[in-house]
């Protein structure tokens, strides 16, 4: 179904501007795209379509595969999107850590940050088993059920946080889920007080992730670390041990933000 914001009367250069980032939509949720398809998705001609992503195209942002004349996002559009982060750096200063990480649990770690009220993957390293949680640079994953969307809720502002979670949407993903919004608040004060969330298969099935928060130089959490696993890979007994793990990360790196007063320290 097209987008009604572009069809509106609007001068041509609004005109223009609002095609181009229907297009951009439309190929950043199904990649390799031809013209027809576009044309339809977006009520647009395909002289139009063809203009702009040619257009596009000689800028670096869409690339035409040769063989089957599909259009998609190149490299350049990511490029981007990283330098929107408001903390450029976070993932390189995190991505030493989360390999290391990776390496001695042999599983996928995440580093997330907050997107409306949601949150968003912003790096990752991948698990060196074939079983493991699925996931992806870019993908939103919900607030309440999630370890990073929690440590990012229980060390918020109360007031921030409140507002935050009126956007949230409280679906039920899994049978643990968290559904209703006074029990997650009772969540988020055990959360706080232990020093590290956890996702017990609330998410996905099977999967149990650990997560600690990341702040920045105010002492805000602006980010956090997660590790998933399997859970017949899972093992109770080692929480404290990983728990202190992704905690020591996060103290480094939120000092390197500028933390000088570690808020897990308490």
């Amino acid at each position: 179904m097209a987008d009604e914001s572009y069809d509106v009367k609007q001068p041509e250069s609004v005109a223009a501007v609002l095609k181009v980032f229907a297009l951009l939509q439309a190929l950043s949720e199904n990649n390799e795209t031809g013209i027809s398809d576009l044309s339809v998705r977006l009520a647009m001609p395909k002289a139009t379509v063809y203009r702009f992503l040619q257009t596009m195209m000689t800028v670096g942002y869409v690339r035409q595969e040769k063989d089957s004349e599909r259009y998609g996002l190149t490299m350049k559009m990511f490029e981007l999107g990283t330098k929107a982060l408001q903390f450029p750096d976070l993932v390189d200063l995190a991505k030493h850590h989360m390999q290391m990480m990776a390496d001695i649990t042999g599983e996928t770690v995440h580093l997330g940050t907050l997107i409306d009220s949601e949150i968003i993957y912003i790096h990752k390293v991948d698990s060196r088993h074939n079983l493991g949680m699925y996931s992806r640079v870019g993908r939103r994953a919900p607030l309440h059920c999630t370890a990073i969307g929690k440590v990012l809720m229980a060390w918020e502002d109360p007031e921030r946080r409140d507002r935050i979670l009126k956007g949230a949407d409280f679906k039920r993903f899994r049978e643990k889920t968290i559904v209703d919004a006074a029990a997650f608040v009772t969540e988020l004060q055990q959360v706080k007080a232990q020093g590290f969330g956890e996702d017990r298969e609330e998410f996905d099935d099977h999967i149990r992730c650990l997560g600690v928060p990341i702040f920045d130089r105010l002492s805000r959490p602006i980010a956090g670390f997660s590790i998933s696993f399997p859970t017949f890979r899972y093992d109770d007994s080692k929480k404290d041990e990983i728990v202190a793990m992704l905690q020591g990360a996060a103290k480094d790196i939120s000092a390197q933000l500028g933390c000088s007063n570690f808020p897990l320290d308490k």
